[in-house]
């Protein structure tokens, strides 16, 4: 039934696209990753090829509103095939708009509508309806802010964010400003969003402001974003009431923070990029780690990493107009361990893009415990596997 529908609703928009100017594009991704055996986790070494070809159409009807489209179709081959369980993102789409095929196989394919929205403005006022990008934040590696649908600070690939189904109002002040309302409404009730925001400039510092509900969680945080000489400078908080805590899928505490502190710096084809982030909900000792991973914070997707204090360092350097090197350092301060991923990012054509990269980790081994099979952590990335692939992108 469902895939009658989706074929249904694909027959619809091909008959628009015959019946009126629409403008189409797309890209095709493939992902090919290797990962060394786990002590931690106990999963044997594997391979899984990950495809994505996304399809796109916007129409615009006149000055006042344009509709946006996104179809988009993965096919993986895993190895050691399993249940794909789910994505964050699907805590925040109330319609399902996806089908899968041979979930448990190694050869998986899933097809879904990542974007279907209508576009209203009237003046200043802006009225987007329909499954959207939305993201909050301002920073490059990790945004505290960005907390509706947000990229781990080690994705590769952070060009698309997943669609989310949402009602957003915007009105653009007249001293430069805008202000906004969002609505997002997630798979069951406990995960609907209300989110206010105010985007502004104090004289040359920028100022984001952003309260309201999330996902049956009170919050409120601000960034600030400027510079200082040669620096640029942003800072982000942000301050949760917990959900559910004490709870196996609710939140660690009753009341946490999220923070972060990033710098630029760049002279010439070198750029670097650190950042100090805070994390409220995560643990103080690695005994914790298993509760943080299993809590809400982490299975809604606010963010992957389960310690409390880390820095994160971004070099790059453009060894030839076609050719950068760049590196990713995420180092858990309390355990010492450590994520250092180098990287080469190559531009084959003005459309066709290949990078090739390692992840080597580090950190104390896990210990075993007196029940047979069951591992005793003693750092975050202590006994995670190295891992390493290409990424190639190819847009139309």
């Amino acid at each position: 039934m469902k895939t009658a529908a989706l074929l249904s609703l694909a027959a619809v928009v091909l008959s628009c696209v015959s019946a009126t100017a629409w403008d189409g594009g797309g890209s095709f991704k493939s992902l090919n990753l290797y990962q060394d055996a786990s002590v931690a986790t106990g999963q044997r070494s594997s391979y899984f090829s990950a495809n994505r070809l996304r399809l796109t159409l916007d129409h615009r009807f006149d000055e006042q509103s344009d509709l946006e489209c996104a179809v988009e179709n993965l096919t993986l081959y895993r190895d050691n095939p399993g249940g794909t369980g789910s994505r964050p993102a699907w805590v925040n789409r109330r319609f399902d708009l996806e089908t899968d095929w041979r979930r448990d196989r190694q050869l998986y394919s899933l097809v879904q509508i990542d974007r279907l929205n209508l576009r209203l403005t009237v003046g200043r006022t802006d009225l987007t309806v329909g499954r959207q990008a939305i993201g909050f934040g301002r920073m490059a590696l990790f945004s505290p802010l960005d907390n509706i649908a947000p990229f781990p600070p080690d994705a590769l690939d952070s060009g698309v964010r997943p669609g989310v189904d949402a009602l957003r109002w915007a009105y653009l002040t007249p001293f430069g400003g805008e202000f906004q309302f969002i609505t997002v409404a997630g798979d069951r009730r406990e995960h609907n969003s209300f989110i206010g925001t105010l985007v502004t400039s104090m004289a040359t510092v920028d100022l984001l402001v952003i309260g309201g509900r999330l996902r049956d969680r009170n919050t409120f945080g601000f960034g600030l974003a400027g510079n200082l000489g040669g620096l640029g400078l942003k800072g982000e908080v942000v301050h949760y009431e917990g959900a559910r805590v004490g709870l196996i899928d609710g939140d660690p505490r009753q009341r946490f923070a999220l923070g972060a502190l990033e710098v630029w710096f760049g002279s010439g084809d070198l750029t670097v990029l650190a950042e100090y982030f805070y994390h409220g909900a995560g643990g103080s000792r690695a005994e914790d780690y298993p509760r943080v991973a299993r809590s809400a914070v982490v299975a809604e997707g606010m963010t992957s990493l389960l310690g409390r204090h880390y820095l994160l360092v971004s070099p790059g350097y453009q060894l030839h107009p076609l050719l950068t090197g760049q590196m990713l350092l995420i180092w858990n301060l309390l355990d010492s361990s450590a994520v250092l991923r180098p990287m080469f990012d190559w531009s084959l054509a003005e459309n066709l893009s290949l990078q090739l990269f390692w992840t080597f980790t580090s950190g104390k081994k896990p210990k075993p415990r007196t029940i047979p099979g069951v591992m005793a952590l003693r750092s975050e990335f202590g006994g995670v596997g190295d891992s390493g692939g290409l990424f190639l992108q190819y847009f139309f």
